[in-house]
């Protein structure tokens, strides 16, 4: 790693002071890796992201999106599946993602067992209807899709939004 920061410095330096590199360009930035939305589109989010104040406090832990009883569920990225069944009284899949997130969606019927790895994409189970609170009008439901670090729960949107920036028309009639 060393070598190839001396690498970069020197290429910079070379640069900055006008010599070049014959053929040389700068790296390609490595795209960066997003997760896939749990339910094909269109999937409306319903209700969004409402983070704790304490960790034991009120909050919508998750997002609500919209779909359909039967709907395929799929993983968001490749993980393992660490939970896959009832809760209480609704059924869920929970799986823990390389980088250590884990991401929770119910209510389901699962397809997968605990132990499974699963791929981003892959079907882990099909929705269901009585997620609590769900503000769909009938016959959509809502699939809650959470995620967690550990004990910090975060807005799942940031997993799959693409943090473009959008430039708007300036506004020539200004003083």
């Amino acid at each position: 790693m060393a070598l190839t920061l001396i690498a970069l410095f020197g290429l910079t330096q070379a640069t900055a002071s006008g010599a070049t590199l014959a053929g040389a360009s700068p790296p390609t930035p490595a795209p960066v890796e997003r997760f896939t939305w749990p339910l094909a589109p269109p999937h409306p989010v319903l209700r969004p992201f409402q983070p704790p104040s304490t960790p034991y406090g009120p909050g919508h832990r998750g997002v609500d999106l919209g779909g359909y009883v039967g709907e395929p569920i799929v993983a968001a990225d490749r993980g393992l599946v660490l939970y896959a069944g009832p809760l209480a009284d609704r059924s869920l899949v929970s799986v823990e993602h390389p980088g250590g997130l884990r991401t929770t969606y119910e209510p389901v019927t699962p397809s997968v067992r605990v132990g499974d790895r699963v791929e981003r994409g892959q079907v882990i189970g099909v929705l269901l209807a009585g997620h609590p609170g769900c503000t769909a009008t009938p016959p959509m439901v809502c699939l809650h899709w959470g995620v967690h670090r550990q004990r910090v729960y975060l807005d799942p949107l940031r997993l799959v939004e693409t943090g473009r920036i959008r430039l708007l028309p300036w506004p020539t009639d200004l003083p």
